[in-house]
């Protein structure tokens, strides 16, 4: 993992990435502060010592996630309004779950029965939800968003992400490394209430934070159309 400075200096700016052509995007402020409240109140009672928890039936991601949401209305701009979402996650980096992640692609769907189709696999059960590694280009039709719930500067773990690395299709995890170093590195930072746009296959990476703080991040995977042989998305 490069330092710090080497990753100011790969790109001094990370505001100044657009998805088109970098496969991510900053949109400063973007969340209301009614949103915030209200994911605050309803993340308040989830279980805090997991890193990452997968969030299914919540009453108080509709609003944020539909298409007059703040988020909902980023991922439509780029999908069209025919986008929902199909995945959420939070995570709570704090300084009892600070933990680090190797730079790697998200690769996989959740969906609400396992059926055998062509080019789906391998299949695996995380807290229940039924995940499967699909074909690239589904991964390549989808865009992931994060919404910030909390301040994010240099010393909170940002998440890394690798501009222009979604164009590679699916990396070998031997080839990683050296995809990194061609296309460079970029630290997300952020304020509370910003959102970052990003393309689901890009690489990213996330240190542990060097002053741990609190670090709520609701993140939201977006699709459109079907899935083939009778697979459903599960959605949110």
């Amino acid at each position: 993992m490069i330092c710090i400075g080497d990753r100011v200096s790969a790109i001094a700016d990370a505001s100044l990435l657009r998805f088109n052509p970098d496969g991510a995007q900053q949109f400063a402020g973007a969340m209301t502060q009614d949103e915030l409240d209200r994911l605050e109140n309803a993340f308040a009672t989830l279980p805090d010592e997991q890193a990452g928890l997968r969030l299914r039936g919540i009453e108080a991601l509709r609003p944020v996630l539909s298409l007059t949401g703040s988020m909902g209305r980023i991922a439509s701009s780029i999908l069209g309004t025919a986008c929902r979402p199909v995945r959420a996650l939070l995570f709570d980096k704090t300084a009892a779950t600070n933990w680090s992640l190797p730079w790697h692609q998200d690769r996989t769907i959740v969906v609400t029965v396992r059926r055998e189709a062509e080019g789906f696999g391998p299949w695996t059960v995380k807290d229940g939800l039924i995940h499967v590694a699909p074909p690239i280009e589904i991964l390549a039709g989808m865009v992931t968003l994060r919404a910030h719930l909390d301040a994010v500067p240099f010393s909170n773990a940002p998440l890394l992400v690798a501009p222009n690395s979604h164009r590679f299709g699916r990396i070998a995890e031997p080839d990683i490394a050296d995809v990194v170093a061609r296309c460079g590195t970029a630290a997300c930072l952020a304020e509370r209430g910003d959102v970052w746009l990003y393309a689901t296959p890009i690489l990213h990476a996330s240190e542990a934070a060097a002053e741990p703080r609190r670090r709520r991040v609701l993140q939201a995977d977006f699709a459109t159309g079907f899935l083939p042989d009778g697979l459903e998305w599960l959605g949110v």
